[in-house]
């Protein structure tokens, strides 16, 4: 339940003691299980070679592609300003992930593209990311996984099943 009685306790959750399942739990329900699976990648990555990764980086690498793009791009794919793209960038850059090149359809630019430890890293994540699902299916059942799925499936707009822009309304710029 929400207090709306005091100005002062706007949004604070507080418990009258009725039993249902309050609206500000889905989210944080949500976020938590996104963060436990996060979390838990980002564990195992440590242990194949990875250990520096971070969450940032993967949506970097992500933003950045197959075909790499510019920080720009890279800035505009995530929602954050090129100057933030660029600190993202130059930390991939420093670990590995990531170099910089000349764009060949314009000299005047430069596109950052993953290296080969970038793709391990995306590879790794991937296989991984496979494994915890299935850790799932075995805990809750793999129909009970994919009508999860497919619930949210239908519930979030296809046009923003895959953005990586997250940053932008958490506050990052």
């Amino acid at each position: 339940m929400v207090d709306y009685a005091d100005k002062g306790n706007v949004n604070q959750v507080v418990d009258d003691g009725k039993r249902y399942e309050p609206g500000y739990e889905l989210p944080l329900l949500l976020f938590a299980g996104f963060r436990t699976l996060i979390d838990r990648l980002h564990t195992r990555l440590a242990t194949e070679g990875h250990p520096g990764l971070r969450p940032a980086y993967g949506f970097a690498m992500q933003a950045i592609g197959t075909q790499g793009a510019t920080a720009s791009d890279i800035g505009r794919r995530l929602g954050v300003s090129k100057q933030a793209a660029g600190k993202t960038v130059d930390r991939l850059l420093a670990v590995g992930y990531a170099e910089r090149t000349d764009d060949p359809a314009d000299a005047r630019r430069k596109l950052v593209r993953l290296t080969e430890r970038g793709y391990d890293a995306l590879a790794r994540s991937a296989a991984i990311f496979d494994e915890l699902r299935a850790e799932w299916a075995a805990t809750l059942g793999a129909d009970r996984v994919r009508d999860m799925e497919a619930a949210l499936r239908t519930v979030v707009p296809a046009e923003t099943a895959y953005r990586l822009d997250a940053t932008s309304w958490l506050g990052g710029s």
